[in-house]
């Protein structure tokens, strides 16, 4: 089905570009996302995927896939408890890891590739660019990471997780993890 011009909107998940024009791939649900100046993504989902969207303010599970010093790069693998189908990209700005001392964060010290995160969605993101999350808050950030004899390490405060066979610390942006969150 055709679904808009090319003019009117940019390509997301679920449709594809022809003679000028967006056709939808998929039956399903059209969705139309605005970001910025740009133009609208539009995406075509279907019925089980309409609800499996990272959305502002959700909690999101993700892997950290690198690092630099200015912002953490992940896949968001999880809205809530709910397994996503495609894979989406987020990014923690330095300034989004911690709600105090924000000048004083050190990517290198809150996160490691590999490292499982919740996080909460604050911008969404398009075909082309990630999502925006956040860890500025006692119940995000790391809740699995692995040290480098590849034992899954043991949170020891909010800041530091240790290894059980070398008794090794590392630093890390540690989650608070409430009860529900440990049933899953």
């Amino acid at each position: 089905e055709k679904l808009c011009s090319v003019e009117d909107c940019s390509t997301g998940t679920g449709v594809y570009q022809r003679h000028g024009y967006i056709y939808s791939s998929l039956a399903g649900y059209v969705l139309r996302k605005n970001e910025g100046e740009e133009l609208p993504v539009i995406s075509v989902v279907r019925e089980t995927e309409a609800q499996l969207l990272p959305d502002v303010g959700a909690i999101v599970t993700c892997k950290v896939t690198g690092i630099n010093s200015r912002f953490a790069k992940v896949h968001i693998l999880y809205v809530g408890s709910t397994p996503l189908k495609d894979r989406f990209r987020g990014t923690i700005r330095k300034e989004d890891v911690r709600e105090s001392e924000k000048d004083k964060v050190d990517i290198y010290k809150s996160f490691r590739p590999g490292d499982i995160v919740l996080a909460k969605v604050i911008s969404l993101g398009d075909v082309q660019s990630t999502y925006l999350l956040t860890t500025a808050e006692n119940e995000l950030g790391v809740v699995v990471a692995h040290s480098e004899a590849g034992a899954q390490m043991i949170p020891i405060s909010w800041r530091e997780m240790q290894c059980p066979q070398t008794n090794a610390k590392e630093f890390r942006k540690v989650a608070r993890v409430q009860p529900e969150y440990l049933e899953a």
